[in-house]
């Protein structure tokens, strides 16, 4: 049976960053509504924040942990997308 290609430290910091653009562009958005809604932008905030740390962590994950941070954020864009 083939291998499957190992995850790449890169490709999931693309992902991540991909959704950090999303929760920033929302932000920023809901900022410029005429009324921003606070839990809104506090829960988009908390997004991000989380965005930060997973980038972070990145930085000694092992493959195993590369590949779990690769299959949520993968799901994450997709719900993302879908919205």
């Amino acid at each position: 049976m083939p291998e499957q290609p190992a995850t790449t430290r890169v490709a999931v910091e693309q992902q991540v960053q991909e959704v950090s653009a999303w929760y920033s562009e929302q932000i920023l958005l809901e900022r410029r509504s005429g009324t921003p809604d606070a839990e809104r932008v506090k829960a988009l905030r908390d997004g991000l924040a989380a965005c930060i740390a997973d980038r972070e962590a990145l930085q000694d994950a092992d493959e195993q942990q590369l590949a779990d941070l690769s299959a949520r954020y993968a799901a994450r864009l997709k719900e993302l997308e879908g919205q």
